[in-house]
């Protein structure tokens, strides 16, 4: 019995289950334009032991967002460009979110019931 079962992958987006066939169709988009969101370095997918490229759920994502940008005419390299720009401010936004609930204030330390004798 192999160490991890296929069934054991169902729930991770990280899994490279699609052929780049079965990925393709399930854009709506050809082999090609995979390739080229590939060598754009949008998305990398790894490769099976016989070289074909296989894609995880969160890969496809990605290039449904691309190829949602070229649909509105926008050149692969800037659409893989912007798709990068829009992660880097989404974790900037997150990390900004994380020092701000770090820093809020925990309560006044000479405020009631602090001791302060007043």
């Amino acid at each position: 019995m192999p160490d991890n079962p296929p069934a054991g992958h169902l729930d991770d987006d990280d899994y490279p289950a699609y052929t780049m066939g079965r990925a393709a169709d399930l854009l709506g988009t050809t082999p090609a334009f995979l390739r080229a969101v590939g060598e754009a370095g949008l998305i990398t997918p790894l490769r099976s032991e016989g070289g074909h490229r296989r894609y995880s759920r969160r890969q496809l994502r990605i290039a449904a967002r691309a190829r949602e940008l070229v649909g509105q005419g926008t050149p692969v390299e800037a659409a893989c460009r912007i798709i990068d720009l829009e992660d880097r401010l989404g974790e900037a936004l997150r990390h900004n979110e994380e020092l701000r609930r770090d820093e809020e204030p925990r309560g006044r330390p000479d405020g009631p019931g602090t001791g302060d004798g007043r």
